[in-house]
C-alpha cells in the first residue's frame, strides 16, 4: 500500500477524521473470541478514505497467542515466488473486518463473533509499523471465512471489495 493508489489509513494518520458520536472509539479496548478467549487490544482502525468509514480493526495480538503459534510456518503473502516464512520481531497485528465484532460499551470489550481462537492463532499477522496490502486483505479474509472464499470473488475494486456483511459495521 505504499503507493499514490493507498486507500486504506489508520486512523491516526487522518488528523480530520474523528469517530462519529453515534460509534464507540473501542482503541485500547479488549478483543475476545466467542469463548471469551483473549485475542488482544485494539490498537488502531483502518479507514477506508474514499468511503469515510472504518473497514478493520487493528489488533495487537496478545503474547499468549503469539507463543501459541510462535514456531508455526505460514503462506507468504506478499512474494510469489516464497514458499513459507517464519514470523519476526514485530510482526504481532492482526486485521479484523469490522462487521465480524460485537462492542459491549458497558464493559468495553469487544467479541469476535464467529472467529474463534485457533483462526486467530493461524492467521497470518503483520508488523504494525508497515502497511500491509490487497493480498494480506485476501489471505486473512480466507483464514477467517474459508467456506466463502471471499479473495476469489474480489479484485481490487474497493466498492466492491468492502460491500461485503464482513465490512457492515451495523
Amino acid at each position: 500500500m505504499e503507493n499514490k493508489d493507498r486507500n486504506l489509513y489508520r486512523l491516526d494518520e487522518l488528523s480530520d477524521y474523528k469517530i462519529a458520536s453515534n460509534y464507540s472509539d473501542v482503541r485500547g479496548w479488549k478483543i475476545v473470541d466467542a469463548d471469551n478467549r483473549t485475542i488482544g487490544k485494539i490498537d488502531n482502525l483502518w479507514v477506508n478514505k474514499d468511503m469515510q468509514r472504518v473497514v478493520y480493526l487493528d489488533v495487537n495480538v496478545d503474547k499468549g497467542l503469539i507463543d501459541d503459534s510462535r514456531n508455526e510456518i505460514h503462506d507468504a503473502l506478499a512474494n510469489e515466488n516464497a514458499r513459507e516464512f517464519v514470523y519476526k520481531d514485530g510482526d504481532s497485528h492482526i486485521i479484523i473486518p469490522i462487521g465480524s465484532v460485537s462492542i459491549n460499551k458497558d464493559t468495553k470489550i469487544v467479541m469476535a463473533n464467529s472467529i474463534g481462537y485457533n483462526t486467530f492463532r493461524k492467521t497470518n499477522r503483520y508488523n504494525s509499523q508497515l502497511n500491509f496490502d490487497r493480498n494480506y486483505e485476501r489471505s486473512v479474509m480466507k483464514s477467517y471465512y474459508p467456506e466463502n472464499d471471499a479473495s476469489a470473488n474480489y479484485e481490487s475494486d474497493d466498492d466492491n471489495f468492502y460491500k461485503r456483511r464482513e465490512f457492515d459495521n451495523h
